[in-house]
């Protein structure tokens, strides 16, 4: 098992020496506090291991629309598809495809170091053009562990046949609500993410992904930096 990341560290120690500073406060508010931030460890944790895994999940969106997102261990590389486009990273490559009036043109950029987890790169492409994304929803979590005034519930669920952790947070006047699969998978999300409703599902999970998975989409036009920048 992984080492716990740094933001998880941080937010135990943080949230201890909160307790810690406000030693007159009621023991059942110090256990409600705790339990905020165990919940928020494990699911970040889950999340964490699953980027080190290869697995595939497609996913509803508003409208009926969807996405999907794919990554590999061996080889390293992962890809996030929606309607409007596709961001994949390899260890050759980084490309963004944009899809227009049934057109779908595609720019190869120069591989970005990924420390070992290339769907870090994907998930920040993705974030960029307000899509859910797990890092998102941590996010979220954590702020949420961190704030007294937030009220956090759990529930399980099932989402295409996989177990899930779900919890509803209330923070602010704002409400989301996210699951967690047991793989580490993010199973939904309803809520807000940087000011703009979002919302996200899981249809299909599988621990085998096609190769072509990480190919440019047929019939696209495509364009190589590389070579340029190099």
């Amino acid at each position: 098992m992984p080492a716990p990341s740094t933001t998880l560290r941080v937010l135990a120690t943080s949230v201890i020496a909160s307790l810690t500073v406000t030693g007159c406060q009621a023991l059942d508010d110090a256990g409600q506090a705790l339990g905020r931030a165990d919940l928020v460890n494990d699911l970040a944790a889950r999340m964490d291991r699953a980027l080190e895994q290869t697995w595939a999940a497609d996913y509803q969106l508003p409208g009926g629309k969807a996405a999907s997102i794919a990554q590999t261990e061996d080889p390293l590389r992962s890809a996030y598809t929606w309607p409007a486009g596709k961001i994949t990273v390899t260890q050759e490559a980084l490309t963004r495809c944009a899809t227009t009036a049934g057109r779908t043109s595609c720019t190869v950029l120069p591989p970005v170091l990924t420390a070992g987890k290339p769907s870090v790169a994907v998930y920040t492409e993705a974030g960029k053009l307000g899509l859910v994304t797990p890092p998102a929803v941590i996010r979220l979590l954590t702020e949420a562990a961190l704030d007294p005034e937030a009220t956090i519930g759990q529930s399980d669920t099932t989402l295409s046949g996989h177990h899930a952790t779900c919890v509803d947070v209330t923070r602010s006047g704002d409400r989301f609500n996210a699951c967690v699969t047991t793989e580490g998978v993010l199973g939904s999300f309803t809520g807000t993410l940087d000011g703009k409703p979002a919302e996200v599902a899981l249809t299909g999970y599988t621990e085998t992904v096609d190769p072509a998975t990480f190919d440019v989409p047929p019939g696209a036009g495509v364009v190589d930096h590389r070579s340029a920048i190099s």
